[in-house]
């Protein structure tokens, strides 16, 4: 039988506030174990939460940027459960009424299609603290430091097919929430952590199957590797005559396969009533639209105008707007040398290739935008070729300058005066005999691949420094 993958996913953003979101402690990632949870964080008898306004302001971009309904008011509410890191014995949530409600999001997927996702909604909530298992033997510690930091809880309805879309979804949310500000999106940090719900059906059924949500992980690849094994494993189940649990699993990397943790929860089991000690938020029109008026230009729209504007396709105006920095890094190279597609493809190759071989992110870049904008320049006016400047490119990396004095300092310029390459081509046709006997025979088909041969020859006699077109020409005429 042919299945169909429904797929939604509960993505758990945290907020880039400085302060936590009932509390004034701070939010810095890495602190030593409990360093950083007050009397607040701690549940402590008689502390009473202050909401963060930034958390608020944060969750309305999310909600603009997704072109949402926003709450005027919005509840929160206590989510109760019992866990070793869960201090107060509840979470402050909220349920009935969220900050966020219906959105829709556009996704591209590799071929340089698009999907519209939709938002069921975004709520916020606190985190709760983290259990340590790997310094303990036979005992877990509990570090409260992450409790009370603000989180931004995002559901998506089941409209995700396939794990490449459930990945090409995380990824264009990460770009969004980085665009805008609200979020590193740091996944290895736990700044961005990910709950699928996963769940089979016949192809061209319209009811849904029984789900089993994958808890908390934390890359791109996981996130495809645990769907693509949580597919075979309900498959099997379904086509054995069996039928999936409603449970909650986990992914285990290290074999590559997801676990069952608990029966799954609902909403009646965690007793969800509204947190006494805040007021409901209520928020105005003129309040959403001078964030409104804030919002900086968004992934897609920056895609759309790349493509418009530049005349890139999809696929490389995907690439490059993936990341705000890198998108005004590409801007910066046409603006220096004013040919975009050239630009492009020295981003995405040269630029990105050595920013991964080094593990470096864009705004670490030992080559400014300008820099490399004027490398292209001496491509644009036959001063180096193609080739030649890979080399001055890698010279640039490795700090010897920029362009034209390293094109200078080691004597790259390209041979363009046509005397001078006149007399190269003479010397090579004069001393290929066997080979100008083969090309004059030779039909169209080999006699390019024939030319090929005297370019090389004429490329080396130069030093790799005559102007390949003006090579090219000249043979052309000259083989006649």
């Amino acid at each position: 039988m042919q299945w169909e993958t429904v797929i939604g996913l509960e993505v758990h953003l945290q907020l880039a506030t400085h302060s936590k979101i009932f509390s004034g402690s701070p939010t810095t990632f890495g602190a030593e174990p409990n360093t950083q949870a007050n009397a607040v964080d701690l549940g402590m008898p008689g502390m009473l939460p202050v909401l963060n306004e930034q958390a608020v302001r944060y969750a309305v971009m999310f909600g603009l940027g997704i072109e949402a309904e926003i709450g005027k008011r919005s509840v929160f509410d206590r989510k109760n459960y019992f866990y070793p890191d869960l201090p107060k014995g509840y979470q402050i949530s909220q349920f009935q009424y969220p900050i966020v409600g219906r959105g829709h999001f556009e996704i591209q997927l590799e071929d340089g299609s698009t999907r519209e996702i939709g938002i069921t909604r975004a709520h916020l909530e606190e985190d709760a603290g983290k259990s340590l298992h790997e310094d303990f033997h036979g005992q877990s510690g509990i570090d409260l430091n992450r409790a009370g930091t603000p989180l931004l809880e995002i559901v998506s309805e089941p409209d995700i097919r396939s794990a490449a879309e459930a990945v090409a979804y995380l990824k264009a949310l990460h770009s969004l929430v980085t665009y805008l500000g609200i979020s590193d999106g740091n996944m290895a940090e736990g700044s961005m952590r990910c709950d699928i719900n996963i769940s089979l059906r016949p192809t061209g059924s319209d009811t849904l199957g029984t789900r089993a949500e994958i808890k908390n992980v934390n890359s791109f690849r996981f996130v495809e590797k645990a769907i693509h094994h949580e597919f075979e494993r309900q498959a099997d189940i379904l086509e054995d005559g069996g039928k999936v649990v409603q449970e909650t699993r986990l992914y285990d990397a290290d074999r590559d396969e997801t676990r069952s943790m608990r029966s799954k929860e609902v909403a009646n089991d965690y007793r969800y009533f509204p947190e006494p000690d805040l007021l409901p938020v209520v928020i105005d029109d003129g309040y959403i639209e001078a964030i409104r008026s804030e919002l900086p230009e968004l992934p897609t729209d920056k895609r759309r105008r790349f493509m418009d504007q530049y005349g890139l396709g999809a696929y490389d105006a995907g690439v490059l707007v993936d990341n705000r920095e890198l998108a005004d890094y590409y801007e910066a190279v046409v603006a220096a040398c004013g040919d975009a597609k050239i630009a492009a493809n020295w981003v995405q190759v040269e630029l990105l290739g050595q920013l991964n071989k080094n593990e470096l992110e864009i705004g670490a870049s030992p080559v400014s935008a300008e820099a490399l904008g004027g490398l292209i320049q001496r491509i644009l006016d036959n001063s180096i070729s193609g080739k030649i400047a890979k080399q001055v490119f890698e010279a640039m990396w490795q700090g010897e300058g920029g362009a034209d004095e390293i094109i200078e300092a080691r004597g790259l310029k390209q041979v363009s005066d046509s005397g001078e390459l006149e007399a190269m081509v003479d010397e090579v046709i004069a001393g290929s005999a066997a080979q100008v006997e083969q090309y004059l025979a030779a039909d169209d088909a080999k006699r390019k691949k024939l030319v090929g041969y005297f370019v090389g020859q004429v490329m080396k006699l130069s030093k790799g420094q005559a102007n390949p077109q003006m090579v090219n020409q000249l043979l052309a005429e000259k083989l006649k």
